[in-house]
Order: structure tokens, then C-alpha cells, then sequence
């Protein structure tokens, strides 16, 4: 029972049942709560609260950087498959409060609280994913992750402008809503990868010092806060970006760059499967300086698109390898810790990126740019990290 790859895989450790329900799964997650990112801050401007868009993104990583210590060991402990399904009851949950809670007050609250999925479902989700996949092919099988994560956070934003515009921004909640509906119908069908559970009691919940982040995984966390700082500013600041060079489908910038990152992230995985982790990193972090220095210089509709499949390659080439060495990097009774540990520092990568593009911006859409040259400035720090500061020569680990 402890790994269903073994039980599946005459033909090829990834291609079987299990991850193909996990792959479905992800798709609808990411696509339940992207759905309505580029609508938020249009939609918190109705509300009276438009000084308040940096806390948008920033709210919902607090909260899912707060919980992942607690997600971590929940998944050492309880199992995976229950973590990933509270992580999506949470999308579903909040779908059908977005409506009720109308005012700033209440939709501040909100975002908090729906932080709680992202700071689950992607840690039982990766803890999985190395507990029934062979190191050999775990770059490979995290790209596929992110392949199917990645197409959600693509169809999803295209959706919701679509919902909106025939319909109303109530539907699109109740869709986000439906979709992470579907998400934990598929998890029931899984099977459990962790070879001795136990059950849920109030005393797992409390945090030692040491279960709140792994140390063996520190130098794939410090990579991932440097290069996610962006990634918050992007969130808070692309729909703003998108409207004031004349792109009026707010949704097709973040559609663009996941579809380029679609194009990548499985390629990208192998080759770190065969050359190293470390050598994918150098060069997709090169790539994510351009192109956020590309999205600040942006002037036209076509430029943005362009920079933005700049950002998507980068990004589809890190995402499934920094996954990767994190698991590499960790002891295999650890895992869950370990992906917490990084996950931690990329909800602060997040949402300090996000509270600094907030500030720089202050409703002034000429100091837009200089929000994303910062984020060239600490993705280019993680680049030099790479370059004279990690010099250990990365072993795939066994097993």
C-alpha cells in the first residue's frame, strides 16, 4: 500500500490511476480559486476599499504560510489525502461566503480564511506525488503536476472574466465554489500513500520549534521566497498593468503566461531529472529577471503578452524543479515538513511581494513598473545565490 507506482507501473512509474486522479484534481483546485483573482481588485474597488488591493494576495498568504507547518505535519501524520481535501473544502466553502461578506471588513476576513487551501491542498498534493513516484522520475512527475495545476490557473481566469461578463460576479463565486466541489469528489476515490497513520486528535496541532521548517530544505526555500516576490507583485498589480496599456480582457495576461508555462514545465522536469536541479534554476531564473524587467517595460498590449510568456517560461521551468529538490533535499519520513518548509517561503515570497507592490503603487499607475524592476532586483538575487553562494553538488536522493 505504501506506493501504488510500484503496484502500477509495468509500463511507465507515473502513468496510473492514482496520479492521473491527483493531476484532475489539481486542474480543478487551481482553477476554483484563480477563477476570481483578476476580478478581486475591480470588485474591492466597488466596495470603496481600492488603497487596500495590496492586501488582496498579501491576506490569503498569511494565512497559507500560517498553516503550513500545521498542513505539514498533519501530512506526516493523519495521512495526505485528508489534508488535500480540507485544503479544497476551503475553496468551496468560501465560494458561497464571497457574496454574504460585502464589505471591506468582511471580504478582508475572507481572504484570510480562503488562504487556508492553498496552505493545505499543495502539501498533500506534492507529498504524494513523492511518495508514488521513483526518484529517477520526480522532476518528470512534478512537471505534470504543474502541468495540470497550471492549465486550471489558465482556464480559470479566462473563465471568470467570461462568467462575469454574461453573467454576474455571484455566479463566478458559486463556480469557484462547484469546481473545488469537484476537486474533493475526486480525492475520495484515492487511495491513502501513508504507510502508518493515525487518527486526527486536537494534540496534533500543536508546533514544536523544530516541526516548522525542515533545515536540510533551506537553501530550495530561500530560492523560492527570492523569486516569488514577483509572483505577488504580478497578482496584485497584472489586472491594473493589463487595463492601463490598453488590455481590456484582464484575464488574458495570467492566461498567457500559464499557457507558456504549460509549454515547458514537463520538458523542464526531465531535463532536471537528468542534468540537475540546480543547472534548471540558473538559467529559468535568468529568464524570470527578463522578463520581469520586459512586464515594467511594457507600452502595449502585445508588449505585456509578450513579457508575459517571458514570465510564464520562467516560472514553468522553476515551479516543478524547486518541487523537485525540495523533496530531494529531505529525509523521506519528513516530507510533508519539507514541502511546508518551502511552500512557507513562497506565501511569503507572495505576499511580501504583493504588500510591496501596494505600497510602490499607491493607486498611481506610472509607478506600476517600478514594482516589477523590484521584482527583477530579488529574482536576480536568487540568480547570484545560484551562481557563488549554493555550491554543494546536488545527488538525487534514493528511494
Amino acid at each position: 500500500m505504501i506506493v501504488f507506482s510500484r503496484m502500477n507501473s509495468s509500463v511507465h512509474p507515473i502513468y496510473n490511476v492514482q496520479f492521473g486522479l491527483l493531476s484532475l484534481s489539481s486542474f480543478l483546485f487551481t482553477a476554483s480559486f484563480n477563477m476570481i483573482i483578476p476580478e478581486l481588485p475591480g470588485y474591492l474597488s466597488q466596495l470603496g476599499g481600492a488603497e487596500y488591493k495590496g492586501y488582496i494576495i498579501a491576506l490569503f498568504t498569511v494565512t497559507a504560510g500560517f498553516s503550513r507547518p500545521f498542513s505539514g505535519k498533519l501530512a506526516d501524520t493523519i495521512g495526505r489525502v485528508p489534508v488535500m481535501a480540507f485544503g479544497s473544502l476551503v475553496c468551496f466553502v468560501c465560494g458561497f461566503l464571497y457574496p454574504l461578506l460585502s464589505g471591506i471588513a468582511g471580504f478582508m476576513l475572507l481572504r484570510l480564511v480562503h488562504g487556508f487551501s492553498t496552505g493545505f491542498k499543495p502539501t498533500g498534493t506534492s507529498a504524494y506525488v513523492a511518495d508514488i513516484v521513483p526518484a529517477t522520475h520526480r522532476g518528470e512527475a512534478m512537471g505534470i503536476q504543474g502541468l495540470c495545476a497550471t492549465t486550471g490557473m489558465a482556464v480559470g481566469p479566462v473563465l471568470g472574466s467570461w462568467v462575469v461578463e454574461w453573467f454576474s460576479l455571484d455566479v463566478l463565486f458559486y463556480c469557484s465554489s462547484a469546481f473545488a466541489l469537484l476537486s474533493i469528489l475526486i480525492l475520495l476515490r484515492m487511495k491513502e500513500t501513508l504507510p502508518a497513520k493515525v487518527p486526527f486528535r486536537l494534540s496534533l496541532l500543536r508546533i514544536s520549534r523544530h516541526e516548522i521548517a525542515e533545515p536540510q530544505v533551506m537553501p530550495a526555500a530561500l530560492l523560492t521566497l527570492l523569486t516569488y516576490v514577483g509572483f505577488g507583485a504580478v497578482l496584485t498589480l497584472g489586472p491594473d498593468w493589463s487595463l492601463h496599456v490598453g488590455l481590456k480582457n484582464k484575464g488574458l495576461f495570467f492566461s498567457v503566461f500559464t499557457i507558456s508555462s504549460l509549454a515547458v514545465r514537463f520538458v523542464a522536469g526531465k531535463v532536471s531529472d537528468r542534468y540537475g536541479r540546480v543547472s534548471v534554476l540558473k538559467i529559468s531564473t535568468g529568464i524570470l529577471v527578463l522578463g520581469f524587467v520586459l512586464i515594467g517595460m511594457a507600452t502595449s498590449p502585445l508588449s505585456l503578452l509578450m513579457a508575459a510568456a517571458f514570465f510564464g517560461v520562467a516560472t514553468g521551468m522553476a515551479s516543478p524543479t524547486i518541487t523537485a529538490w525540495t523533496i530531494d533535499l529531505s529525509h523521506p519520513d519528513f516530507r510533508g515538513r519539507a514541502l511546508a518548509t518551502m511552500y512557507i517561503a513562497l506565501e511569503i515570497g507572495i505576499g511580501g511581494g504583493a504588500l510591496m507592490a501596494g505600497w510602490i503603487y499607491g493607486n498611481n499607475p506610472r509607478m506600476i513598473p517600478v514594482a516589477f524592476y523590484a521584482s527583477a532586483f530579488f529574482a536576480a538575487l536568487g540568480f547570484i545565490y545560484l551562481l557563488v553562494g549554493y555550491r554543494k553538488k546536488l545527488v538525487p536522493a534514493k528511494g
